[in-house]
């Protein structure tokens, strides 16, 4: 295996970090890098909002709190599993170095007449919105950092980009948390060639 498979092979998902700031040239490389995953028709859809103000951080993190305790609710958990839960969520959006929500431009979208060609095409803008967001977790992996990929903006679209007074065409699709690792998890068991794959 040569040294670039050893490094697409390592990047593991970093769920704590060290206290230091990231430099502002390599969030700014980082960002250049994801810039130049592929997309569909060459649309480039992505959009990415950094946070890295800690009031923005915790006014992001008490916004998503408070719709999170209402679903939690909804769901019938009982109270102390509530505030555990919403504890969780808050300390990680408040404590990460830096914070990059991913949205998809749904103005980057072509028009149809149809539903079933609309429909192809909203989910060609995602997956590419998507493919920038690997081109991310690369890159940062790349400058010695630790991200992982979460999907809390998924459930709170609307509270995102409120707390953020993002453009209303931008679709929060997830949130990143970046910074220098403060731990190496071990790699997961990942499936075989034979369960995932068929040759014709």
């Amino acid at each position: 295996m040569d040294n670039l498979q050893r490094f697409l092979r390592t990047r593991r998902s970093i769920r704590l970090f060290k206290s230091d700031p990231i430099p502002a040239a390599i969030i700014q490389c980082i960002l250049e890098t994801a810039l130049f995953a592929p997309s569909a028709h060459n649309s480039q859809p992505w959009r990415f909002c950094v946070v890295k103000d800690s009031s923005q951080k915790t006014h992001l993190a008490e916004s998503m709190a408070a719709e999170f305790r209402r679903d939690l609710e909804k769901d019938g958990r009982p109270e102390p599993e509530i505030i555990a839960q919403l504890d969780r969520s808050r300390q990680r959006i408040i404590e990460a170095p830096l914070l990059v929500i991913l949205c998809a431009d749904i103005a980057c979208m072509d028009e149809y007449p149809d539903s079933k060609r609309q429909r192809a095409e909203s989910i060609m803008v995602l997956q590419s919105t998507a493919l920038a967001g690997l081109q991310l977790l690369l890159a940062a992996h790349a400058e010695g950092l630790g991200g992982v990929w979460t999907c809390g903006p998924l459930f709170t679209p609307k509270t995102v980009r409120s707390a953020l007074s993002l453009p209303k065409s931008w679709k929060p699709q997830a949130m990143f948390f970046l910074g220098y690792p403060a731990e190496s998890p071990a790699l997961p068991e990942r499936k075989s060639l034979d369960e995932v794959i068929l040759y014709r």
